[in-house]
């Protein structure tokens, strides 16, 4: 049988659930409108990813284009519209109106350039789950509601890029969605752009949430404090540089912390931003991931720090632009640690890693701790060994690539760690990781438990 007759033969329900909507928008379209057979079965389509590739200057293709997808949309469920294109906002807010009648779950708007809309289009949906606003500029335009009026009484995940708004009308944008359990905010800015991030996160059902927020050619650092008010937070990945203080409440649902925190360089100090309210408040996680530039807030701009009793898995980064100052004083406070992993040893000598590192060739003096008022003297000069207290069971090393510092480094952890049961290592490429792990397996090691695999 020929392949035209063997499709022409497949059900409706086939051929629109299982053809149409893997085919891109504007081709289904155009079949429908070509076909009376293909037309009637576009209701089966409840997915829109519409993409205009036109210039600028030819934008009216695109919205002669969308007329006609319209037309066929009347009478047809919309469970999700993504539109990636230049807009002329009439066309756009009409669309959105559209496609929010017919109950549409997922509604995401993206575009390289600016993008003006109404906020009083979604002031009567009650079905939309996901919204992703990431245009090169959203202008939200509108008053706020009333006090206590709920915006998205369904919205689960919000997703906000470069979203311009006035910031009562902004963070209204997320505490009025009750059920809300994700947030994405990416505010990165270029050029001459100026923040639209609030700097403030205020929701009680929110168990997910990621920011980016990075504006570094800013002349001066931020002077308004951070602040994040989720009591129910799982999840936190925080990519930011320091502002001036943060008011972050205990965090007590939270399991996994990210944490990028930048220095500001443009003041030629690490005098400026302090992260102790925001490591306070994440003291319950279980599992902490850290950059390379973490360490060096912790160390320069974390004056206290607590106790991680549930702390379970610990990671960090290394390269060659900072050190691992923090990290004596971060193993001291994590009692129950596990799991140490760390991505790169290699990483900037600043004589001042206690004995977390093999380094420490100088001699110390006893003010070189004394900026924390909770820990000075320091663990060497108390005596504390932090590797010899530590009862981690696993070592994860990736980016290991063999040269005399990292062989150091492992010979250093390796006699120290005396509870070690397993060391996993991750090889650079164009390593011959069996001459690699013939050299290790030289090496003294405290824990007669220890296996270390290769991987």
């Amino acid at each position: 049988m020929g392949s035209r007759d063997f499709i022409s033969s497949l059900p409706d329900e086939v051929l629109g659930k299982k053809i149409l909507s893997l085919l891109p928008t504007k081709l289904v379209v155009s079949t429908s409108v070509l076909s009376k057979r293909w037309r009637n079965l576009f209701h089966f389509v409840d997915s829109f990813d519409l993409e205009d590739s036109t210039p600028i200057r030819n934008a009216d293709s695109f919205s002669d284009f969308m007329k006609d997808t319209v037309a066929l949309l009347s009478n047809c469920p919309i469970k999700r519209l993504t539109l990636n294109s230049h807009y002329e906002k009439s066309s756009v807010n009409r669309w959105i109106r559209s496609a929010l009648k017919r109950g549409c779950l997922e509604l995401n708007l993206q575009s390289q350039y600016d993008h003006y809309l109404d906020i009083g289009i979604f002031f009567r949906n009650n079905t939309l789950v996901k919204l992703t606003l990431s245009s090169y500029r959203t202008f939200l335009r509108g008053n706020v509601p009333p006090e206590g009026r709920v915006f998205f009484p369904a919205l689960k995940t919000l997703s906000l890029g470069a979203v311009v708004a006035k910031p009562a009308l902004y963070n209204w944008l997320i505490s009025g969605c009750p059920v809300l359990e994700e947030l994405f905010i990416l505010d990165v800015g270029s050029g001459d752009d100026q923040p639209t991030w609030t700097r403030s996160v205020v929701s009680a059902s929110i168990k997910r949430l990621t920011i980016v927020f990075h504006f570094p050619h800013n002349t001066y650092p931020y002077e308004d404090d951070v602040e994040i008010k989720t009591p129910n937070l799982e999840f936190l990945d925080y990519s930011a540089l320091l502002s001036d203080g943060s008011d972050v409440d205990y965090l007590d649902s939270l399991a996994e912390a990210r944490l990028d925190l930048r220095l500001w360089e443009l003041t030629n100090t690490f005098d400026f931003g302090e992260v102790a309210n925001l490591v306070s408040a994440i003291r319950n996680v279980k599992t902490l991931h850290l950059s390379s530039s973490s360490l060096e807030a912790f160390y320069y701009r974390c004056y206290t720090m607590p106790v991680f009793d549930k702390l379970i898995h610990l990671s960090i980064e290394s390269d060659k632009e900072n050190g691992w100052q923090a990290l004596p004083r971060l193993l001291l406070k994590s009692p129950n640690l596990q799991t140490l992993a760390i991505k790169g040893l290699l990483h900037k000598v600043t004589y001042r890693c206690g004995n977390a590192c093999a380094c420490t060739s100088k001699p110390k003096k006893r003010y070189l701790y004394k900026r924390y008022e909770d820990d000075s003297p320091t663990s060497e000069v108390e005596g504390r060994c932090c590797l010899s207290t530590c009862r981690v069971k696993v070592l994860e090393i990736s980016g290991y690539g063999g040269s005399l510092r990292e062989v150091k480094q492992m010979e250093h952890f390796l006699r120290k760690l005396k509870y070690l049961e397993t060391v996993k290592i991750g090889v650079e490429e164009d390593n011959d990781s069996e001459h690699l792990r013939t050299e290790l397996m030289t090496l003294d090691i405290a824990s007669s438990k220890c296996n270390i695999q290769f991987i």
